[in-house]
């Protein structure tokens, strides 16, 4: 029964970010300073590993270098996901032709044939997340409801998964 559980708290994780084409990647700098910066999710292989493109000398390969330990966070008008694992840099000419994209091409001009740039692989270890199904609508009425009755705001659908 509990690998069941797990099984299905694994496939909410995936369903909550399908279809999340921005997340923020936090890395440690050596300093031990945390450092978040928006990125664009390339793909989402779950259970759960995650792409994403970036220039080879950026900072945050720098980071990766020092500590591959990482945060994602998804978040959404109803639900948010904060996923731990391990980045590393990945230089693969077929993956990068594979996931490119003309978003992408905004961003690197000069083609994915282009040695500066590399993918960004993050394997994940956990996520949490928490769901809050109807949106502000029904987490206001929530709130409302915990008010007028004292209960405490349950916050919706919260869980803790160890990802395969």
């Amino acid at each position: 029964m509990a690998h069941d559980d797990a099984a299905a708290r694994t496939k909410k994780v995936s369903e909550l970010i399908a279809d999340e084409r921005q997340a923020m990647l936090t890395t440690t700098a050596p300093d031990g300073t945390l450092t978040s910066r928006p990125m664009a999710v390339q793909e989402a292989e779950f259970g759960g590993d995650l792409w994403f493109f970036a220039e080879a000398g950026s900072r945050k390969v720098q980071h990766l270098a020092h500590d591959p330990q990482v945060n994602v966070a998804f978040s959404s008008s109803d639900s948010w996901v904060s996923l731990t694992g391990r980045a590393s840099v990945v230089r693969d000419p077929a993956k990068k032709r594979e996931l490119w994209n003309a978003v992408v091409e905004a961003w690197f001009p000069d083609g994915k044939d282009d040695d500066g740039i590399v993918l960004l692989r993050v394997d994940g270890d956990s996520a949490e997340y928490w769901d809050s199904p109807g949106g502000r609508v029904a987490t206001a009425l929530s709130f409302a409801k915990a008010k007028v009755t004292g209960e405490q705001y349950s916050g919706g659908d919260n869980a803790k998964v160890d990802l395969p």
